[in-house]
């Protein structure tokens, strides 16, 4: 995880230039700080090895007392507490933090000293910098600076916190951004598990990438309690490049814009059904134009796409937010979100303008011939009610790969190119289904179910539309409710498994078990639009 940081005496608070911030007393408070320094961008000598003699001593032992960010291992006494962060002090006086790999993760010395050393030759304002490294006996040790104002999480979801104002949101996903692609453009172009923990803020208040997520290990990035209804589709199949990492950044957009944990994929029905006002965090209503807050939502659902290749590279996300920021000059808005010194952000006082529709699809490459209706919880129903298999087409291609969110299984039974082939052949078959070609649509899926040891429900329903579209209701309910005892295996309920039986029982004139299933789905569908409502409600 990233160094998540406890508080330092007096810091200041990011949100404020004036206010005093109240934080946890500092164990290493009568040891002299040295505030890290923050170099021009470019590359150092390599990083100091450090012995585990002086971690120890630097940590008081690898004490729980100075855990600030924990890998899910016991606490019992003497146990080895590993994938965590450590706060502590070098005997030079220096606060740092540790972070504690397992030793599975790196049972190759030499690669993970080649790794710590690449990541700590990089220096950027913009990122945390990695000053050293530990692989005495089994540990494998990276020492980082010291951020003393807490991370992003802390921040946007503790309510006990003050509110961060609109300006410095922005200017959050601007220095991310501009971390993302100096590490991209220095070779590092994979940054593992991106969340709002890794977003840590400096002693100027200003905001910095954690440098951990910049080292890969053998598990592919993919931590213990990674929240698998955040993680981007192609993690499933172990697949993780630069495009994930552009996902990840969409969830970060997300985060700042609503100030809540939403996964993704509510975050993106809610914005389909234009709810901009309750999507929006209500705490800082009043200090952004719509124009902003479009612009923002729609690059956020651009980074959010299904597929890799349909989301943005790291310099259209800049050349985005750039745009958004000469917007907001325009209005008069001061964000300087670009260049973001201490002390000069103001809230704006142009207060939002008349809500603007928004419609934003999950592909690119969906059908341009046929505008895809606004879903709402009762139109899959009439659909169905009615028979429409068109219309259901339409709603299918709209919910692209949603009922996936809650049954991915992280599985790395096949291999990297097997599953790469997977894919491209799911692509395919995807790529068809939306332009219609619906036999072709189901010979990819069909292959991609044969040969893939990756679930997914979605695949089956699709492929159940196929069969209902080639007269075949029996194989077309068979599909269906293999989707749905997917969903069920997991505990977790999807209406549209529900209703795609609903139409085969009917085509194969079991008119009540039909009219049942749809009463069910219909129940699902309210039920979970219940739930989306009250996790987007305001927070007051």
């Amino acid at each position: 995880m990233g160094c998540c940081v406890s508080s330092s005496p007096q810091p200041e608070n990011p949100n404020s230039n004036n206010d005093d911030h109240h934080h946890t007393p500092d164990t290493n408070a009568n040891r002299p700080h040295h505030p890290p320094s923050q170099p021009p961008a470019g590359r150092t000598a390599p990083i100091p090895h450090y012995t585990l003699a002086e971690i120890m001593e630097a940590t008081n032992g690898f004490s729980f007392e100075n855990i600030i960010s924990e890998g899910g291992a016991s606490r019992e006494a003497g146990a080895k507490v590993l994938n965590s962060v450590y706060r502590g002090c070098l005997h030079s006086g220096q606060q740092i933090v540790v972070k504690r790999f397992s030793w599975d993760a790196w049972p190759d010395e030499e690669q993970f000293r080649e790794q710590a050393i690449a990541v700590g030759r990089l220096r950027h304002r913009r990122l945390v910098n990695l000053i050293g490294y530990c692989c005495d006996e089994d540990e494998r040790l990276l020492v980082a600076e010291f951020m003393p104002n807490d991370t992003l999480a802390k921040h946007l979801f503790n309510l006990k916190t003050e509110t961060m104002e609109w300006s410095r949101r922005l200017r959050v996903a601007c220095y991310v951004a501009q971390a993302l692609e100096y590490c991209s453009d220095e070779g590092r172009t994979v940054y593992h598990d991106l969340t709002s923990y890794k977003v840590l803020f400096d002693e100027t208040g200003n905001p910095c990438l954690s440098c951990f997520g910049l080292v890969k290990n053998i598990r592919d990035g993919i931590s213990d309690n990674t929240n698998i209804a955040y993680i981007p589709p192609e993690y499933v199949e172990g697949l993780i490049t630069f495009e994930s990492v552009i996902f990840s950044f969409g969830n970060v957009l997300l985060f700042l814009l609503t100030g809540k944990q939403i996964p993704p994929d509510l975050a993106l029905d809610k914005i389909r059904r234009n709810n901009m006002h309750t999507f929006m965090d209500s705490r800082v209503k009043g200090q952004y134009s719509i124009k902003e807050v479009v612009a923002l939502v729609k690059l956020a659902s651009q980074c959010l796409q299904y597929l890799p290749k349909d989301r943005p590279t790291i310099k259209q996300v800049i050349a985005s937010l750039e745009q958004v920021q000469s917007n907001a000059r325009d209005a008069g808005a001061p964000t300087n979100a670009m260049q973001g010194t201490q002390g000069q952000d103001k809230t704006s006082s142009k207060t939002q303008t008349k809500d603007k529709t928004l419609l934003m699809s999950r592909s690119s490459k969906q059908d341009k011939t046929s505008p895809i209706p606004q879903p709402t919880s009762l139109q899959m129903a009439e659909a169905v009610a009615i028979m429409d298999l068109p219309a259901i087409h339409q709603i299918l291609v709209f919910e692209g790969y949603k009922g996936d969110a809650t049954s991915r299984e992280l599985t790395f039974r096949d291999s990297t190119q097997h599953m790469e082939e997977m894919l491209q052949t799911r692509w395919k078959g995807d790529l068809a289904f939306n332009s219609k070609d619906l036999k072709t649509a189901f010979e990819c899926y069909s292959q991609f179910l044969d040969g893939a040891k990756v679930i997914s429900p979605t695949v089956y329903v699709r492929r159940s539309l196929c069969y209902l579209m080639f007269d075949q209701p029996h194989d077309a309910l068979r599909d269906a409710m293999q989707a749905q005892c997917i969903q069920q295996r997991i505990n977790a309920d999807w209406p549209i498994a529900c209703y795609m039986q609903a139409v085969a029982l009917s085509l194969l004139n079991r008119d009540i078990d039909s009219a049942n299933k749809l009463k069910e789905a219909t129940a699902i569908d309210e039920a979970l639009d219940t739930l989306l409502k009250r996790m987007l409600s305001d927070t007051s």
